[in-house]
């Protein structure tokens, strides 16, 4: 990956070593075998990075249970990003139990999470990066609007169905409006494979096929 390049869906999420407040580690090595999703808030102390990172924390156990780890990332100093996990702690009860990315600027920079027009901060970016180390999402959001957690979850479910079923995911799934909490069949590419998914899987045509969650 040139220096120019800005990472993208499908390219491998670069390798780096990096100061946490778990201490160092080295991306994506440090999470080889496990799915992880790296976010990036503006700045420590602030009011929607605070009610973020409640919110991410509220749900790290689920996380986990889906053998996916979390990691944060904002221009700040470890201290700054320590005194602050402290300060949820003493004041909301909620104990950050992932690791803070603590970034000069250049790591950020490599993933395209400065804006020229907000200074010298990241936005709201979320990656997405699997057991192999390839991005497999890219989320940004302003730094006024916060995120919603509930939605990164259902993506790693999604992604992990998805994977393992060799299928694509509908829309609100698994609560779709069309076939609830199925999932689609890949389309078919020629006559005779269109006629036989037909008469296989429930569809409204051949090349809209669905069935459920491990059904060959």
């Amino acid at each position: 990956m040139s220096e120019n390049h800005t990472p993208m869906i499908g390219d491998k999420f670069p390798e780096v070593e990096l100061q946490t407040t778990h201490g160092k580690m080295v991306l994506p090595k440090a999470f080889e075998s496990k799915w992880f999703i790296l976010f990036s808030h503006p700045a420590d102390f602030t009011p929607v990075c605070t009610t973020e990172f409640v919110a991410f924390q509220k749900l790290y156990d689920q996380f986990k249970a889906l053998n996916t780890e979390l990691i944060g990332l904002s221009i700040d100093q470890v201290y700054s990003h320590i005194k602050w996990v402290e300060w949820i702690k003493d004041n909301l009860d909620v104990e950050i139990q992932f690791p803070i990315i603590a970034d000069h600027g250049a790591f950020a920079k490599t993933l395209g999470l400065i804006h020229p027009a907000k200074g010298f901060s990241t936005v709201r970016a979320v990656y997405f990066v699997d057991p192999k180390g390839i991005i497999r999402s890219i989320l940004f959001y302003p730094q006024e609007l916060g995120r919603n957690f509930d939605e990164f979850l259902r993506m790693i479910k999604a992604f992990q169905v998805s994977d393992a079923n060799g299928v694509a995911m509908p829309a609100n799934w698994p609560n779709n409006e069309l076939i609830g909490d199925k999932v689609i069949v890949p389309p078919a590419s020629d006559f005779k494979a269109a006629m036989y998914k037909k008469s296989r899987y429930q569809n409204y045509d051949w090349w809209f096929c669905y069935k459920e969650v491990g059904q060959d």
